[in-house]
C-alpha cells in the first residue's frame, strides 16, 4: 500500500519535534556541575583535586575528629581502673579533671566513665560519617573530570595514534584505570591521614605516659617500615603486569564483539574462545603471582606486631609490678599498642589500593603525555566559508619513517569540479583524501583550500565545511533522525526530512516501525547496506558543505540499491567541490577529471572518453572489469 507522504511528513516532525523537546529539556535539566567541572589543562593529581579543595578540607577536619576520638577512647577505661577499682590514690591531670567534675564518689565517676564512652562513640560515627560522603563525593567528581579529560584527550589524538593502539586497552584506561584511581580517593586517601594522624597521636600520649616503655613498643617500627616499603614496591610492579593483561584482555572481546559477523560466517567459534582462554590463563598466572605478594605482607606485619605487642606486655607487667607504672597506665598503653599498630597494619594494606591506583595514573598519563601529532597551529584561525578549490602541492607522505606513500605529489581540483581517484589497491587514494580534513599532516608540501594551507585553520573549523560519504557507513545507537542530524546536531526537523527525501531515504524510513525515532541497532546492523548508505549521505546532505569526499560510496550494493545511491548522490555533488574514490569505474564515468593513482603518484588524469582512448593504466582497469563491452547503460543511473 503507499504511503501518503503528506501524512508521513507530519507525524515524523511531530515525532522528530518530540525527541528534540526531550533532549532540550535533560540539557537544562542537567546537574550543573557536569557541565562546569572543570578540565585541568595538566592531568596532575593537584590540578584534580583543587576544584575540590572545600570538600577536601572539610573532609581533613572529619579525619582529624576520627584521630582525636581514637585518642580518647581508652581513657574512660583508665578512669574505672584508677579511679573507680584504684587501690592507691592517683594523681595528674586526669585525676583533677574528673574530681572537677564527676566528684569522688565511685558510682559517679563510674556514670561519667560510661558518659564518657557514649559522647566518643557518637563523634567518632558522627566524624566518620562526614568523612565518608566528602570523600566519596570528591572521589565522583574527580574520576568524571579525568574520564571527561582523557576521553577528550584521546578523541583528539590523530589517527595515527588509533591505527597503532588496541581499542580495548584503552576503554580499560578510561574505565578500570579510572576505577582504581576512584577507589584509592574512596578509601585510601584520608584513610592513609587518619591512620598518620592517629599515629603520631598515639606516640605523642604515650611518650607523654613514659618515654622509656613507648621507645621499647616502638623498637619494631623501622622493621616493619622496612618490610612495607620492600613489598610496596614488588607489589606495584606486579599490579601494572596484572592491568596490562587485563587491557590485553579487553582488547581481545572488542575485536570479537565488533567483528562477531566474520567470526560467525567463518565459524571460528572455537577458535576465538581458545584465544580468550589463553590471555586470561595468562591473567590468571600473572594475578596469583600479584596476589602471592599482596598475601605474605599481612602475614610478615602480622609477626612483627605480635613481637611488639610480647616486648611492651613483659617489660609493662613488671614496671607494674614494681610500682612504676599503674594498671590503668598499662592498660593505656596495651590499647594504645593495639591502635597504634592497627594504623601501621592497615597502611600496608592499602598498598594493594595504592598500587592501582599507582599504575592506572601512570597508564592515563602515558596517554595524556601522547601529544597530537596533528594539532593546530599557535596562528591558527577559525576557516571562512570555503569556495572549494582544492591543491596539493609537492606533498610528501610517509605513514613509518623510511616507507615514503606519497612522493612530490601534486594535484588539483577546481571548485564545483568532480573529481575522481582510481587505480590498484594501496595506491594511496585513502591517504590522499585523509591529508584534506588534516586526519594526517604531509611530510614536506602543502594541501591548500582556496589557496590557503589547511594547516593555517582550526581543525574544527576546517572539517565542519567537509562532508564525508565512506564505504563503511557507521550508524550509532540512536534514532534515525539523530543519525541524520550527527553532523549538525542544531538540525531542525524540516532540514531532517529534506535531508532524508535527498537521500532517497524517506520512503523506507517512513516504513520502519516508529518512524524517525526508530532506534537502529548498533552501527547500523538492523539496517540494509542500501538503506545504511541512503542515511550517510542525508548525513553529508544536511551539513550542505562547500566540499565534499566520497570513499567507495556504492561499493557492495545491489542495481536497485546502487541507483537509489546514485540519484542521491547527483543531488549531494551539485554545485560542491567533490572528490570520489571508486573501484567500480561505472561509478567515476561522468567525474569532470579522472586522477588514476599508482604507487602515490598520478599516472594519467583526463576525462573518461580521454583516457579510454589512451590505452593506459585506466583502460586496463576498465577492461579488466568489464571486458571490451564497456559498462551497462543501467549503471550509468
Amino acid at each position: 500500500m503507499p504511503v501518503d507522504n503528506h501524512i508521513t511528513s507530519d507525524s515524523a516532525k511531530v515525532d522528530i519535534a518530540n525527541s528534540q523537546n526531550s533532549i532540550e529539556k535533560k540539557r537544562q535539566t542537567e546537574p550543573q556541575g557536569l557541565r562546569k567541572a572543570p578540565t585541568p589543562k595538566k592531568l596532575s593529581i593537584r590540578e584534580l583535586l583543587k576544584p575540590h579543595i572545600v570538600a577536601l578540607g572539610l573532609g581533613l577536619l572529619a579525619v582529624i575528629g576520627e584521630s582525636v576520638a581514637n585518642l580518647l577512647e581508652p581513657w574512660p577505661l583508665k578512669i574505672v581502673l584508677d579511679n573507680v577499682l584504684k587501690t592507691r590514690p592517683i594523681h595528674g591531670w586526669l585525676n583533677r579533671f574528673v574530681l572537677s567534675t564527676a566528684g569522688d564518689d565511685k558510682i559517679a565517676v563510674l556514670k561519667f566513665a560510661c558518659a564518657f564512652v557514649i559522647v566518643i562513640a557518637v563523634f567518632d560515627a558522627i566524624c566518620s560519617y562526614a568523612e565518608k560522603y566528602f570523600t566519596t563525593s570528591v572521589a565522583q567528581w574527580v574520576t568524571h573530570d579525568l574520564r571527561r579529560t582523557l576521553y577528550l584527550h584521546i578523541q583528539r589524538l590523530s589517527l595515527a595514534f588509533h591505527d597503532q593502539k588496541k581499542t580495548g586497552d584503552l576503554i580499560s584506561r578510561v574505565t578500570s584505570d579510572i576505577d582504581s584511581i576512584q577507589s584509592f580517593i574512596t578509601s585510601g586517601l584520608l584513610g592513609g591521614v587518619i591512620n598518620v594522624i592517629t599515629l603520631l597521636g598515639m606516640v605523642g600520649v604515650m611518650l607523654y605516659l613514659n618515654w622509656k616503655f613507648t621507645l621499647i613498643a616502638l623498637s619494631v617500627a623501622p622493621i616493619l617500615f622496612a618490610v612495607v616499603f620492600s613489598y610496596t614496591r614488588r607489589i606495584k610492579k606486579a599490579s601494572r603486569a596484572v592491568r596490562k593483561k587485563e587491557g590485553e584482555i579487553v582488547s581481545v572481546i572488542e575485536e570479537v564483539f565488533s567483528s562477531i559477523r566474520v567470526v560467525k560466517a567463518f565459524a571460528r567459534e572455537e577458535y576465538e574462545q581458545r584465544r580468550l582462554e589463553e590471555e586470561s590463563l595468562e591473567g590468571v598466572e600473572i594475578a596469583l603471582q600479584a596476589r602471592s605478594l599482596k598475601a605474605k605482607l599481612a602475614p610478615l606485619v602480622q609477626i612483627i606486631v605480635a613481637v611488639g605487642t610480647c616486648l611492651v606486655l613483659w617489660y609493662g607487667t613488671r614496671m607494674v609490678l614494681s610500682t612504676a607504672l599503674s594498671a590503668g597506665s598499662l592498660i593505656v598503653f596495651i590499647l594504645y599498642l593495639g591502635k597504634m599498630y592497627k594504623p601501621m597494619q592497615e597502611l600496608s594494606k592499602m598498598t594493594d589500593t595504592y598500587s592501582k591506583a599507582a599504575v592506572g595514573y601512570e597508564r592515563i598519563q602515558e596517554v595524556m603525555q601522547t601529544d597530537r601529532e596533528v594539532k593546530d597551529l599557535p596562528r591558527s584561525r577559525r576557516a571562512p566559508r570555503f569556495k572549494g578549490d582544492i591543491e596539493f602541492d609537492h606533498v610528501d607522505f610517509e605513514y613509518e619513517d623510511g616507507r615514503p606513500l606519497l612522493q612530490d605529489f601534486t594535484m588539483k581540483v577546481k571548485v564545483g569540479q568532480v573529481a575522481a581517484l582510481v587505480g590498484p589497491t594501496g595506491a594511496g587514494k585513502s591517504t590522499i583524501i585523509s591529508l584534506i580534513p588534516r586526519f594526517y599532516d604531509p611530510v614536506s608540501g602543502v594541501v591548500k583550500i582556496d589557496g590557503m594551507d589547511v594547516k593555517s585553520f582550526k581543525q574544527k573549523s576546517l572539517r565542519q565545511q567537509i562532508s564525508f560519504v565512506l564505504q563503511e557507513t557507521v550508524l550509532f545507537h540512536g534514532p534515525v533522525w539523530q543519525n541524520i542530524a550527527y553532523g549538525k546536531p542544531e538540525a531542525t526537523r524540516t532540514e531532517i526530512l529534506k535531508a532524508a527525501e535527498a537521500a532517497n531515504a524517506h520512503e523506507f524510513i517512513a516504513k520502519l516501525p516508529e518512524g524517525y525515532n526508530t532506534v537502529l541497532g548498533e552501527r547500523g546492523m538492523t539496517l540494509s547496506g542500501g538503506q545504511r548508505q541512503r542515511i550517510a549521505i542525508a548525513r553529508a546532505v544536511i551539513r550542505n558543505t562547500p566540499i565534499l569526499i566520497l570513499d567507495e560510496p556504492t561499493s557492495g550494493l545491489d542495481s536497485a540499491s546502487e541507483k537509489l545511491v546514485f540519484e542521491a548522490l547527483d543531488r549531494l555533488m551539485e554545485g560542491k567541490t567533490s572528490i570520489v574514490i571508486a573501484h567500480r569505474l561505472s561509478t567515476v564515468r561522468r567525474a569532470d577529471v579522472i586522477y588514476v593513482i599508482k604507487d602515490g603518484q598520478i599516472v594519467e588524469f583526463g576525462r573518461h572518453d580521454e583516457l579510454m582512448e589512451k590505452g593506459g593504466l585506466y583502460s586496463e582497469l576498465h577492461r579488466l572489469q568489464y571486458g571490451e563491452e564497456g559498462v551497462p547503460e543501467t549503471s550509468n543511473s
